[in-house]
């Protein structure tokens, strides 16, 4: 304890970039945790149930049933539903940049976490640097004090073990936070092949034969 508050006190202009960065961690994780919350939903069950609606050629009830559904899956069937009805041939391009918005929601602020796993270690690093020169120069000036050299290379090290704990949090929520991210442009794409079906059915069925264009 006696060595962390020796270190805040001398190495508090290296330490505080540190400071910061944790604070945006911890902002940006309750953020995103209380976001994908808020949206989760079970596909599994929402998709045959939107399977059905579509089947009977009920947008209607496939409207409702995404308005039901709420949340960014909520937001993209009734997306789908809506390009559905008004123009089938060029759905997939449609989709595709409503699919792509949505995602952009989900992926917001994950760059936060991504830049800072990857600088804090050397924020760490540079108070680190900056103590054990300073240590130096003590010794230098005031001769050999073990104690003291100990003191100071031990006040060092904190800056670099601050600067990797943040770092190592960071990175762990950004992938993680990234596979969920993956899981909803999977479903994203679960939706869109669900109405392609129902789009490359509906054209076999006004596609005259070649029996009957030949007569």
């Amino acid at each position: 304890m006696e060595l962390l508050l020796h270190s805040i006190q001398l190495d508090w202009p290296v330490l505080l970039p540190i400071l910061v960065c944790s604070i945006l961690v911890v902002g940006v994780v309750i953020n995103r945790f209380s976001y994908y919350k808020k949206n989760k939903r079970e596909v599994v069950q929402f998709i045959p149930r939107l399977q059905k609606e579509l089947a009977k050629d009920n947008l209607d009830g496939a409207q409702n049933l995404a308005i039901q559904c709420g949340g960014v899956i909520g937001e993209v069937t009734e997306e789908a539903v809506r390009i559905f009805s008004e123009q089938r041939n060029g759905f997939s391009r449609s989709f595709d940049i409503a699919a792509a918005l949505a995602t952009r929601k989900l992926e917001s602020h994950l760059t936060i976490l991504g830049t800072i796993g990857g600088v804090a270690p050397f924020l760490g690093l540079f108070g680190t640097v900056v103590r054990i020169l300073y240590t130096f120069q003590d010794l230098a000036t005031q001769g050999n004090q073990s104690a003291a050299v100990a003191m100071g290379i031990g006040s060092a090290l904190i800056a670099t073990a601050f600067g990797l704990g943040v770092a190592i949090v960071a990175v762990i929520f950004y992938n993680s936070f990234q596979s969920i991210v993956k899981r909803y442009e999977d479903d994203f794409q679960l939706i869109k092949l669900l109405f392609l079906s129902f789009v490359d059915s509906n054209d076999e069925s006004t596609t005259p034969s070649s029996a009957n264009i030949s007569l």
